[in-house]
């Protein structure tokens, strides 16, 4: 085992940039190719470790009460029939030891839901339905277009540079030598010349040019007059001297002049050329890729030493692409976590600049979101990303290395602040405050905004199995909550004000609010050991026989079946004297289907009503089948449209409800092939009552496997370099010694989404790729329509005629001088938003669809309302 301290093996800026408290996020998700055995002995020697540290859990705290919620509400009767025309098959086949997954997709990635298949419930639409609601998304996509136009990247250059921020990344003389202004934070500069060297002060006064940056490298650039100063945060200034260049305390003034012959610094390459993509008004329909899950800032989850890498380095790409020091001290032989998860012995830990063997699509304990990385897939097309601030603090605690807090609020809160680094830094990249393209909202009009301007919306969320503190210990007597309302309010209003905007309520163990839908197979038996340490039970999983089939929650592995029904009333009985005696469950379980017995709690109604409340986006994912179907009630019955579903881990049965309340829903990423196949089914789920577009959950940094590559020998490869939305040109990426190519590397990095984006375009093929990718394109705009819904913003009158009002109540509603967010809440979501033009529909008494226009100023203020 590495020693405690591990900080004389990281780069020296790590510590100085990221020390402090922080915990972790959820368990793996699987990934594929591992021999089943070891990945059964590693989680059995970790199960052992979890059951053994059971005897370290402390007595429960105070005492709460929890109340099961109410039964399905399905707004239409539910009547099974065929899936859409070329949909995945609608259930899994179990495998042939009955443990109820496939062996060949053992990550269940390409699923239709993650979460199991449950029961008591099925989907609710029939053949017809889903012709129906493919016919309608047909439809959408052949009504008119926003125009679109480009932005540059970053603000050009002038050859002065106007502002202190602006020298940032550019080549400019210095005393008349070329030098590059790399930044490291905002207005704080590395000077970097033509040897690949930093300008560094020495404590006698002099300076010097070396191989390697710190803090005596690290220059604050002021502007003064059209000239330049640079001074350290010990106040040493740059001076001019009789032998050139020293410090003192007094700073010389110095001319900087655009050149060139600067060497570039080190980072990876975008591949991505031709300007983004951007709207010709700032409150226009959107275009853009949403990815609605992912974990930016996991390199501080699990105690910080589980996740090898970070998503930037104020020294660059060298000092964050890094593997882990016990990697590293072990050659790669050792990673024992990395081995369990990929299925590989060993790697090669070396990080940037060959990248031997990470990042790859399984390897699930190093990072796939560097800047760089990030900033392609912008450049690519997507214009919104979801990051989930993620945490398990039990297996924080059991993991022996660490460096960061296992209290999960608090890594949540850590992980934010990282956000707003990260923001901050991007920033000083691209010349000043607000001029980076990663930008943090907390509203849909501020993401409009953003989007329309091209850049890329950062919508913040939750992902933690303890949300709250609201841990739950399940004893003899009743459960124990560790939390109550007034704690819960509280943290509810701090996140809100931290800018949380999307939330679930569970993600790996069951807890005070909710059930979880649990991991199957080996992955299961660790989780669930892990569960009983935070709860001091196992999961209460049941047999259970869904209507469908395929609506139930992960299933376990069990007992062979003893003789025909003979099992299941074995274990049955153990169950019911559990539940009489209210005595921690067992993992001792019955044949598939399985499904918890926990559900959505009294304390979780609460939860999910003060959520509604605070119009945050409510992700159902993770919860039981049972906790699921009483949130989607409360949500009925409140009619509240602000909800999604971002990463498959909701079953069939939900997806129809989600969509029916005008929610959104993006499954998990996954292979592309596999994708496609989801994207069918979900055609056959749309509502035509709301615009539609799809979005993916990447879940990269989740622990969670990207999309294998297809090969470079099928018959549709992607051929680079291939044009992008809105024309750009991508070609194959290229990161130190590494050239990515999605046919051989699949989705090794964040930056391969707009590659992944084509192949899904190829494997639809010419019946299917446009469709595919147009509603891909959407995905941003239907996001945004969702969240806005969530606001309290009534649909639009158009696709819903009973929202329509007469054409003199529009007229008096809607009066010059409005803003676009004002005339929503006077009469809905506009059908169009082209341009300065927003359309709507009325009605009169000759006519029960009359269409009408809002036409915006300059200013962006209504300046006519008129017929359409």
């Amino acid at each position: 085992m590495p020693p405690a301290d591990h900080a004389a093996t990281r780069p020296a800026s790590h510590d100085a940039d990221h020390r402090a408290d922080r915990p972790g996020d959820h368990l793996v998700d699987g990934s594929a190719g591992r021999p089943a055995r070891r990945r059964l002995a590693v989680a059995g020697v970790l199960a052992l470790t979890l059951v053994g540290g059971a005897l370290l859990v402390p007595d429960p705290g105070d005492a709460g009460g929890s109340a099961p919620g109410t039964g399905f509400r399905a707004r239409m009767a539910a009547e099974t029939g065929a899936a859409p025309a070329g949909s995945a098959p609608s259930a899994p086949v179990d495998a042939p030891d009955g443990h109820g997954h496939d062996h060949t997709d053992p990550t269940t990635k390409n699923a239709i839901s993650r979460a199991g298949r449950a029961a008591g419930s099925a989907d609710p639409t029939t053949a017809d339905e889903a012709r129906a609601s493919v016919e309608y998304v047909a439809r959408s996509r052949r009504t008119a277009d926003p125009e679109l136009t480009t932005v540059p990247p970053r603000t050009p250059r002038h050859r002065t540079p106007r502002t202190r921020y602006a020298v940032a990344g550019g080549c400019y003389t210095l005393e008349g030598d070329p030098v590059r202004f790399r930044a490291t934070d905002l207005g704080i500069h590395l000077l970097y010349d033509t040897a690949r060297r930093f300008l560094t002060a020495r404590p006698d006064g002099t300076v010097t040019w070396a191989a390697e940056p710190s803090p005596d490298a690290e220059w604050t650039t002021r502007r003064r007059d059209g000239r330049f100063t640079f001074r350290l945060p010990d106040g040493r200034a740059l001076t001019r001297t009789a032998d050139g260049l020293g410090t003192g305390g007094e700073p010389s003034r110095f001319a900087l002049r655009r050149t060139r012959g600067c060497p570039a610094y080190p980072e990876p390459r975008v591949g991505v050329t031709g300007d983004p993509h951007a709207g010709v008004t700032p409150f226009q329909e959107v275009r853009g890729y949403v990815d609605a899950h992912t974990h930016g800032m996991a390199y501080e989850f699990l105690g910080g030493e589980v996740h090898c890498g970070k998503p930037w380095d104020k020294y660059g790409v060298a000092h964050a692409l890094v593997d882990c020091e016990d990697h590293t001290l072990t050659d790669g032989k050792g990673a024992v976590l990395e081995s369990a998860l990929s299925g590989e012995p060993s790697h090669d830990p070396a990080g940037w600049p060959t990248l031997v063997d990470w990042p790859a699509p399984n390897s699930l304990t190093h990072e796939g979101t560097y800047h760089s990385w990030l900033e392609r897939a912008w450049r690519g097309g997507q214009r919104v990303f979801v990051n989930l601030l993620v945490e398990n603090g039990q297996l924080c605690t059991v993991y022996p290395l660490k460096r960061n807090s296992c209290d999960e609020m608090t890594s949540v809160r850590l992980q934010a602040r990282r956000m707003r680094e990260l923001e901050r830094y991007v920033d000083a990249q691209y010349g000043g405050p607000g001029r980076g393209w990663y930008r943090i909202v907390t509203t849909p009009w501020e993401a409009r905004r953003v989007i329309n301007e091209g850049k890329l919306a950062v919508i913040m969320g939750i992902e933690t199995s303890v949300p709250f503190g609201c841990s739950v210990k399940r004893v003899v007597g009743g459960d124990r909550a560790e939390c109550d309302e007034a704690s819960v309010n509280r943290q509810i209003d701090e996140m809100w004000r931290l800018g949380v905007r999307q939330m679930e309520l569970v993600n790996k163990f069951d807890n005070a609010l909710s059930g979880v839908a649990g991991d199957a197979g080996e992955t299961g038996v660790a989780v669930n050991s892990a569960n009983f340490l935070e709860t001091l039970s196992f999961w209460d999983m049941r047999h259970c026989e869904p209507a469908d089939g395929e609506s139930a929650d992960r299933t376990q592995l069990a007992a062979p079946d003893i003789s025909a029904g003979q099992q299941d009333a074995l274990f049955g009985a153990v169950a019911e004297l559990g539940g009489l005696l209210n005595a921690p469950a067992v993992p001792a379980y019955p044949t598939p289907a399985h499904c918890n017995a926990r559900g959505l709690t009294g304390l979780g109604e609460h939860v999910v009503d003060r959520l509604a409340d605070r119009r945050m986006l409510i992700d159902p994912d993770h919860m039981s089948v049972k906790a699921r179907n009483s949130l989607l009630d409360l949500l009925e019955a409140r009619d509240y449209p602000g909800v999604l579903s971002s990463h498959s881990w909701a079953t069939p049965d939900a997806y129809p409800r989600i969509y029916a309340l005008g929610g959104f829903v993006a499954p998990y990423a996954g292979d592309s092939e596999g994708f496609v196949a989801k994207w069918r089914r979900h055609l056959g789920w749309a509502d035509e009552r709301y615009y539609f577009g799809f979005g993916f959950g990447a879940d990269i940094n989740g622990l969670g496997a990207q999309g294998d590559p297809r090969g470079a020998d099928v018959a549709n490869p992607v051929r680079y370099p291939f044009t992008g939305l809105n024309g750009v040109r991508v070609d194959r990426q290229r990161s130190g010694e590494r050239v990515y190519d999605l046919n051989v590397d699949g989705v090794s990095h964040y930056g391969l989404y707009p590659d992944w984006i084509e192949d899904l375009r190829q494997v639809g093929g010419p019946e299917d790729g446009e469709a595919i990718v147009e509603d891909m394109s959407r995905g941003a705009e239907a996001y945004l329509q969702t969240w806005e819904r969530g606001f309290g913003i009534a649909a639009d009158s158009c696709r819903n005629p009973e929202l329509r009002r007469r054409v003199s109540t529009v007229r008096d509603l809607v009066r010059p001088g409005m803003t676009p967010v004002a005339v929503m809440r006077a009469v809905g979501q506009p059908y169009t938003r082209l341009g300065d033009t927003y359309g709507l529909c009325a009605r009169s008494r000759s006519s029960a669809r009359v269409p009408m226009e809002m036409l915006f100023g300059a200013e962006g203020r209504v300046r006519e309302v008129r017929r359409g």
